[in-house]
């Protein structure tokens, strides 16, 4: 068989060979490129004659890359990238955008990072419009792939954990992240309460009545993993969504909670709360800013990186 010509070669077919290559799919890659499933096919069929190699194979619902497609899509990839920023530097004008991102977080994560957010848009980009939806999950992959947000942050250590794993053993990685910050969690409880004073205890703490943040729902959470991995274990009574709705219940009750330390300083009542460090170690709490691959080189989607970056800082700059 004669070897491929270069000169030859149109570049599109790269472009939806990299499509397939990140979504597995020829339905997602035909949306994703604005393209009929036929067209697709079509690209791919032409492709394959080209280098020589079926490249993808249908597997049960989606479609397996041949060793020769996971070969070479790296660097097809990373080609395409530089392509498009030598082309379209600019493909993005904060002051003249009329667009909208949603970002899903959780309340105590919107609190600190919000106020920045709102600063950068109203200095930068006036005709750009921002909505925060709720994050009830650990793992947004899903609202990133149907386009539910534009950009989730939180606590990811399970997605993360398998991402690493998948780029590791060569796997496609169709996530993109990046820390923000570190969170230190403390416990909280009223101003009078019995444990504001003396000694902490892991026995004092596990005895009192707790109270969970939980986005999903469930009333297990980090800090019970932590508890088992003792022996451990606590009485959680009340189950809540929000951290500022668990600001007020502690504020008002007997129970405790657990929540980020930063968080406190913001809502409105921390005059009201004692504040003690985990009788117990606990892994560290990393906020990452989570991603879909495919929105990478958008501009509008790097600028709204680069704000939610900029915000972070000024959150705790001091």
């Amino acid at each position: 068989m004669n070897s491929p010509n270069f000169r030859t070669l149109d570049l599109n077919l790269l472009r939806v060979f990299d499509e397939v290559m990140a979504e597995r799919s020829l339905t997602r890659a035909a949306r994703n490129l604005s393209l009929t499933q036929p067209a697709v096919s079509n690209a791919l069929r032409r492709l394959r004659e080209t280098l020589g190699d079926e490249l993808v194979q249908r597997s049960g619902q989606g479609m397996a890359p041949t060793p020769r497609a996971l070969a070479i899509w790296p660097a097809v990839r990373e080609a395409l990238r530089q392509l498009q920023e030598s082309l379209i530097p600019n493909e993005f004008v904060p002051g003249e955008a009329h667009t909208t991102f949603v970002l899903a977080m959780a309340d105590a994560t919107a609190a600190e990072l919000v106020p920045g957010l709102t600063d950068i848009l109203e200095r930068e980009a006036p005709g750009v419009t921002m909505r925060v939806v709720p994050l009830s999950t650990r793992d947004p992959r899903m609202l990133l792939d149907e386009e539910a947000c534009d950009l989730a942050v939180g606590y990811f250590p399970s997605v993360l954990a398998d991402l690493t794993a998948r780029e590791q053993s060569g796997e496609p990685v169709p996530f993109m992240h990046q820390r923000l910050y570190d969170a230190e969690y403390v416990c909280v409880m009223r101003q009078g309460h019995a444990l504001a004073s003396g000694p902490f205890t892991l026995e004092r703490f596990c005895s009192a009545r707790h109270m969970l943040v939980s986005f999903s729902g469930r009333p297990y959470g980090f800090i019970d993993e932590s508890l088992a991995a003792l022996g451990r274990k606590r009485q959680v009574v009340l189950t809540v969504n929000q951290f500022f709705t668990a600001g007020r219940v502690v504020a008002n009750s007997n129970l405790l909670g657990v929540m980020p330390r930063h968080f406190v300083r913001v809502t409105g009542i921390a005059e009201q709360l004692v504040l003690r460090p985990l009788p117990f170690a606990v892994s560290p709490v990393h906020v990452d800013a989570l991603w879909h691959r495919r929105s990478e080189q958008r501009g509008a989607h790097s600028w709204l990186r680069q704000a939610v970056v900029r915000a972070t800082g000024q959150a705790f700059a001091a």
